[in-house]
């Protein structure tokens, strides 16, 4: 296992935040993804009664950096939905979308606000402050649930969070389908700033028998990457990468101008229909490793119906993203913790229901999680992580479709045991 990750979460933070690796997977531009046009049976309408089940959201809205309007439309669109059809429990819910505009101090004022206004937990957010989050609401049992992008320490060791999604994961995820594939010569690709997927991924292709050739960093605001990727494509047949959106483009850029026919492999969110346009040929065949299926297959079918009930623009935000696709996915799950307590639903009972609950089922969504195993054998620093499993897309001429239907545990690889 590789040691001292942990150590490193403080520097790599200003330097993500400055990337903005983990925000552009939570995607900010429209999603042409093909959906289906399947949508769940109608449901007998209950209108919800009692006092509401009062939950709060955290995201950056108002900030000169990247922002996530579409992780507040889609708490919102639950809201709108679950309370349409009986809300939770039989109650209405009632969600409060926090904006840190991107400033750890507004972030603890929203902590504080959760707590003074009696809120059973923070549901589906995405923020770079979870240390001024995290220790103020655990003060009052409050939970930080169902992230998607796990980040600061807190967030992977408190015992008040309950993250649902896979980072890093998906970086491991990707190594592993290169080796299936029959890749032989891998390099890999990583921005400056997220050098802390470097050691999962190396971990698990010597697991695999083979070790990276080279390791090329892209600097994150260069306009040109057509020597990075001379790098990584010379005497290479795979090449596996973690970039950000805008880098993910600029790379796609030189990819094709360079004429490789490496096969590219690439994270969710990031390498997508946005980054791949002008380069659908070159990226073609383009794998895509990830934590949540796309939006278009059966998981998230009530989800599609709630993003057009809300009428909401689906070409100004991508839904199909980890911030969308992530926030429906962590306010599912609080509705299955919240509807197994008995009496009365609070911040102290959410926080004893998710510790007890060992088998989270979001019908296809993750992979079911058992919140009471922590990953002690895992990562250092990383025990929270209890999603360690990544499924995969593939880019088809531009287009973001589904490639595999089952999800795969990379956790071994993560900490270089084969199998």
């Amino acid at each position: 296992m590789k040691k001292g990750i942990n150590r490193k979460f403080g520097q790599a933070l200003a330097t993500l935040a400055v990337l903005g690796l983990l925000t552009s997977a939570c995607g900010g531009g429209a999603s042409t993804s093909e959906e289906s046009t399947e949508a769940p049976a109608e449901v007998e309408v209950v209108t919800p009664t009692g006092e509401p089940i009062k939950v709060m959201t955290v995201t950056t809205i108002n900030a000169s950096g990247p922002t996530y309007q579409n992780i507040a439309d889609t708490a919102k669109a639950y809201e709108q939905y679950i309370n349409a059809r009986g809300g939770i429990a039989g109650r209405p819910l009632e969600v409060t979308v926090c904006d840190e505009q991107f400033d750890p101090a507004v972030a603890t004022t929203c902590a504080r606000k959760a707590v003074e206004e009696g809120m059973v937990s923070i549901v589906g957010s995405f923020t770079y402050f979870g240390e001024s989050i995290i220790p103020v609401i655990a003060e009052s049992n409050i939970t930080w649930f169902g992230v998607c992008c796990a980040i600061a320490p807190s967030e992977l060791t408190s015992k008040h969070s309950f993250p649902i999604g896979n980072q890093p994961m998906y970086g491991v995820g990707q190594v592993k389908r290169a080796v299936e594939d029959g890749c032989k010569k891998i390099n890999a690709v990583v921005i400056d700033g997220a050098q802390i997927f470097v050691p999962p991924m190396e971990n698990a292709i010597k697991a695999l028998g083979q070790s990276f050739g080279k390791t090329v960093i892209v600097p994150p605001t260069a306009q040109d990457v057509s020597g990075e990727v001379a790098q990584a494509t010379r005497d290479a047949d795979c090449v596996v990468a973690v970039l950000s959106e805008q880098p993910f483009a600029t790379w796609n850029r030189a990819w094709a101008d360079s004429g490789t026919t490496a096969k590219l492999y690439g994270n969710q969110g990031n390498l997508n229909e946005i980054s791949a346009k002008g380069t659908e040929e070159a990226t073609d065949g383009a794998v895509i490793g990830g934590m949540y299926p796309d939006i278009s297959t059966e998981p998230w079918a009530e989800y599609r119906v709630a993003l057009d009930e809300a009428k909401l623009d689906l070409t100004k935000q991508d839904y199909n993203s980890l911030g969308g696709l992530g926030t429906w996915a962590a306010f599912a799950a609080f509705k299955i913790v919240a509807e197994s307590i008995s009496g009365e639903i609070s911040a102290t009972s959410f926080f004893e229901a998710a510790s007890v609950t060992s088998n989270l089922d979001l019908g296809g969504m993750v992979p079911v999680l058992d919140f009471t195993t922590e990953w002690t054998d895992g990562l250092e620093g990383y025990q929270r992580l209890f999603n360690r499993s990544v499924i995969f897309s593939i880019l088809k001429m531009g287009k973001v479709v589904p490639l595999t239907t089952e999800f795969e545990d990379v956790g071994n690889l993560a900490v270089g045991k084969a199998g």
